[in-house]
């Protein structure tokens, strides 16, 4: 059955969804599972013993040979390093999308007809260019490159969102982005004004905070064992504190479990608790999103909602303040953490089946009139792209002369085919 595939990924974790055809129109996005029963797999690549690159995290301590947060650096002169060999982040980037659309094709038996990624609503051209041309590279030569924020506003608008400005609240687990939207005439949404982020917080910040308060509170405790022991013991209390941060979510207290050598250990952390630890942060994000709108010139109750996007985004903490700061809705998917990939996916449809733009208006004939002067000719008003912002974009940056890295083999950077997060 032919299907469209929208792609997000995030700093932290990648999404993606389909949607299928249906006789004329195109059904609503499902998500796609792409490790077992999970909805997303980390947004990370490390070099196996094979020299191939592999999606989701290694099983060894050598933190050398493993890749994260590379979309967040496309862009930069310098390339990241993996095992010693420089490696660019768009390329990193272009393998994982290459992994999601082949595993989408193996399991579907045919290509998606379109595939729409998304990016941070803050790109330009350069960071788009290189990865474009790094997809090439990869033979994904169909993909569609969206801003984020643009995404995000499809996918509230197909659940019911009909307003014509927004502001987007992307809160990732390694980054927030507060970023403007407007309907344009022809039904679309593009960006609005400049896009601004925060790259120092997220839901792995959040995790921090907690696992601090644990570290904390067991401070004795780890004190008295070895360091083998103790190196144990934190490297499994990151993944037990975003547990438990999901938790809180929906609960008002739960306890963060860790396995001591005396025996396994429960630290009891309330909702309260939790958001206290947090607030800062949190509030931080929304002074931003308050200034980026305030910016484009806007006042908060000129919006007709603020929509929100991220796994981090279903902290209660995060709406409450929200909600104090800005007088209208303010939105969040049952899964928000799909958003994107969701509007990717709706966006997909549109770029294979384009909605009829809307008539333009009749005018009626004009009176008769005597000779008119010639003046100048006014040029034909140009269709906006997704991505363009009422601001003109700043100047680039003046050319740097760099000596040419030598990038790794082929072979180091062949892609695993047909196998999980684990091979």
């Amino acid at each position: 059955m032919p299907y469209v595939l929208g792609i997000d990924i995030g700093s932290t974790t990648t999404a993606a969804t389909m949607a299928r055809r249906r006789g004329p129109s195109w059904a609503r996005p499902e998500v796609v599972a792409l490790d077992g029963g999970s909805a997303t797999v980390p947004s990370v690549l490390h070099l196996g013993a094979d020299g191939t690159l592999v999606v989701g995290e290694s099983g060894t301590d050598d933190g050398s040979r493993t890749a994260r947060g590379f979309v967040g650096r496309i862009g930069d002169d310098v390339p990241m390093l993996l095992a010693g060999e420089a490696c660019p982040p768009q390329l990193l980037t272009a393998v994982l999308a290459a992994w999601v659309v082949e595993r989408v094709h193996g399991r579907e038996g045919e290509p998606a007809e379109a595939v729409v990624l998304s990016h941070p609503a803050g790109w330009g051209r350069h960071r788009r260019d290189l990865l474009h041309a790094a997809l090439w590279e990869q033979g994904l030569n169909h993909v569609t490159l969206l801003p984020r924020t643009v995404t995000v506003a499809e996918s509230h608008a197909a659940r019911g969102f009909a307003g014509s400005t927004a502001a987007v609240y992307a809160l990732g687990g390694g980054s927030f982005e507060a970023a403007l939207v407007r309907r344009n005439p022809h039904g679309r949404y593009e960006t609005l004004g400049f896009p601004q982020g925060l790259d120092w917080i997220g839901g792995a910040d959040f995790d921090e905070a907690l696992a601090e308060h644990v570290r904390t509170v067991l401070a004795r405790e780890l004190a008295a064992i070895g360091r083998r022991e103790t190196y144990a013991t934190l490297r499994a209390l990151r993944p037990e504190c975003d547990r438990a941060k999901r938790e809180l979510t929906v609960d008002t207290a739960t306890d963060v479990l860790l396995t001591l050598p005396a025996g396994p250990t429960r630290v009891p952390v309330s909702r309260v608790q939790f958001e206290e630890m947090i607030r800062p942060a949190v509030q931080a994000t929304v002074d931003l999103l308050d200034r980026t709108v305030r910016s484009a010139g806007l006042r908060p109750d000129e919006l007709d909602a603020v929509l929100l996007t991220g796994g981090s985004t279903r902290i209660p903490l995060v709406a409450e303040l929200l909600a104090a700061a800005f007088p209208v809705p303010v939105e969040v998917e049952p899964d928000p953490q799909l958003t994107a990939a969701t509007g990717a996916a709706l966006a997909a449809c549109e770029v294979v089946s384009p909605r009829p733009r809307p008539a333009p208006p009749e005018h009626s004939p004009r009176p008769a009139a005597g000779p008119r002067r010639a003046g100048p000719a006014v040029p034909a008003p140009r269709r906006p792209d997704h991505d363009r912002t009422v601001h003109s974009e700043p100047p680039p940056r003046p050319p740097v002369r760099i000596t040419p890295l030598e990038l790794p083999k082929a072979s180091r950077l062949a892609l695993t085919r047909g196998r999980g997060r684990e091979g």
